[in-house]
């Protein structure tokens, strides 16, 4: 099954909108624009929602205005109105455990601690088997200080590294969009991190 609908996970606001935590908003605003369609706010759906059709099927984006750990609610929501099956979304998240520039594509699997996901598995009876953009943020080293890290923008650098993966993940959408996993995991995946020579 195709993918129907693709989430952006980040925090409502302005005070959070160049923050690591909303690395998976950035994403759904890049791919938007590339799409060229517009995110207008859904109430009922609790998030700001956009639809374009997409070979001849409706492809919906949506970014939750609801809190990063409230994530469900909204995406409860749309899943359950359009009757998406979690094997048909696709969830853009930032992620600790990757260095900005680095991303990753994840069928099903382990939530990893991440609060938003935990939260939607949660709003959909518990189901893992969604597909997950993890987009790199990077590690403040302890656990202790994740919390601070994640509501703080990165650095100038780091932030046009972050930037870069989201314009690599957008080369690989159309595969995405055709199920073709394993062709865009390993065109995202064999980033050239060698050191040139």
């Amino acid at each position: 099954m195709s993918v129907q609908l693709i989430i952006g996970l980040g925090n409502p606001g302005a005070q959070y909108t160049q923050t690591r935590h909303n690395a998976g908003v950035w994403f759904i605003d890049a791919l938007a624009q590339a799409l060229g369609c517009e995110l207008k706010l859904e109430k009922k759906f609790f998030g700001s929602i956009a639809t374009t059709q997409l070979d001849g099927q409706a492809l919906r984006l949506l970014v939750p205005n609801t809190y990063m750990n409230e994530s469900g609610r909204a995406v409860g929501a749309i899943a359950n109105f359009y009757r998406i099956d979690p094997s048909q979304i696709l969830i853009a998240h930032d992620e600790l455990d990757l260095p900005p520039g680095v991303v990753r594509l994840k069928n099903g699997g382990g939530l990893a601690g991440h609060n938003g996901l935990k939260d939607i598995s949660r709003s959909l009876a518990g189901a893992r088997d969604f597909h997950r953009l993890r987009i790199g943020v990077g590690h403040p080293g302890a656990a202790s200080k994740v919390t601070n890290y994640v509501l703080k923008p990165p650095s100038q650098e780091d932030r046009a590294s972050i930037d870069e993966a989201i314009a690599r993940a957008l080369v690989v959408f159309p595969q995405m969009m055709q199920q073709a996993w394993e062709p865009a995991m390993l065109a995202l995946h064999t980033r050239l991190d060698r050191p040139e020579g």
